[in-house]
């Protein structure tokens, strides 16, 4: 075909101009794909969320529910923090044993408030969103007062065997800079068995529905959610659990078959009573903390036809009872306790 000069000319311009169309909409389409990517880049780079559970199929009942459980916080907060205060305000209380009981009632104290704020949330404002960061930090609280739990209660073992098997040297034994240094071991033994198990959280993947089986971030709970490798984390965990209760079990078991020895050894039966009345308020901590953590433990492994709510009431009574049910037994059995509690709450009788 032939072109005039002015033909040329126009076919040219249109040929230009189909040309930069195809180029600007090869530029168009290729941002187009590189935002769409970036976007998606950006949220998988978003830290995880995860979902917690208030009572399954109880849902109905979440405000009446939170009635009860308010009240034995309050109880549990309430009754610790009047220990701990008439110990460090009551010069009588100054020894060995008390220094110890609010040791325990610190991290009572500790496990209802590092619980509290959660499960409140999802029973009043159905608030069941939680992130990984946020996650971690309630397990700090939560996880490391239980442990230091454990080791306040192996630690009130051996006052019970010191004051009982040697009450000569009792004094001598357990001065106040000791329980000083042991109190600091209980922390860093808490800090070394945990920090590697709250670290390990940030390696793994949480690709899934995140939903979580209790009102709060429990990390056998969490890692459960993982859809990368949970071997080195799962390691970690029982390592931690032998290094704390696999001692701490065995340790308090031993130490009251030497105290039962030694009060079977005394002649006068008031002196064996006397002697064992020391103790009963120690065992009885031990058995409010043990007992329901081997209960859900069975009702995890066994319950598997239990209704869902079973296992998370289970759950929340594993960290209530110890809290509210300490400081209930230490004023009934110890009459210094129940002194100290007259002299705050002198109405009461």
């Amino acid at each position: 075909m032939m072109y005039n000069n002015e033909q040329l000319s126009q076919h040219l311009r249109e040929s230009s101009f189909d040309s930069v169309k195809c180029v600007i909409a090869g530029l168009t389409e290729g941002a187009s794909c590189f935002i769409q990517a970036t976007m998606l880049s950006v949220g998988n780079s978003t830290p995880p969320s995860f979902f917690l559970t208030g009572v399954p199929g109880l849902e109905a009942f979440h405000i009446w529910l939170s009635i009860p459980f308010c009240c034995l916080c309050v109880i549990a907060l309430l009754g610790n923090s009047t220990i701990l205060y008439a110990v460090i305000t009551d010069s009588s209380l100054h020894e060995p044993m008390y220094y110890f009981l609010s040791l325990l009632s610190t991290t009572d104290i500790g496990i209802t408030a590092s619980s509290l704020p959660t499960t409140l949330g999802v029973l009043w404002f159905n608030a069941r969103i939680i992130s990984l960061d946020a996650c971690i930090v309630q397990m700090f609280f939560l996880h490391g007062f239980t442990l230091m739990e454990s080791s306040v209660l192996l630690a009130m073992a051996f006052d019970c065997f010191v004051a009982i098997c040697n009450p000569l040297r009792y004094a001598v034994i357990l001065t106040s800079s000791r329980i000083i240094k042991a109190a600091v071991v209980i922390f860093v033994r808490m800090l070394v068995n945990l920090m590697p198990l709250l670290l390990l959280l940030k390696r793994l993947s949480f690709c899934g529905s995140n939903m979580l089986s209790h009102s709060y971030c429990y990390h056998p709970d969490v890692i459960k959610c993982s859809c990368s490798s949970i071997k080195v984390n799962s390691i970690c965990g029982l390592v931690a659990l032998i290094l704390t209760s696999g001692i701490d079990i065995p340790c308090i078991f031993l130490s009251y078959v030497l105290i039962i020895k030694s009060i079977l050894s005394i002649a006068s039966p008031e002196e064996r009573k006397r002697a064992f009345g020391t103790c009963i308020s120690h065992l009885g901590a031990v058995a409010i903390f043990y007992v329901p953590w081997v209960i859900l433990a069975l009702v995890h492994r066994f319950g598997h036809n239990a209704p869902p709510y079973v296992h998370t009431l289970m759950s929340n009574l594993h960290f209530l009872f110890p809290p509210v049910l300490n400081p209930i037994i230490y004023s009934v059995k110890t009459k210094q306790i129940r002194k100290a509690f007259r002299k705050f709450f002198p109405n009461t009788g």
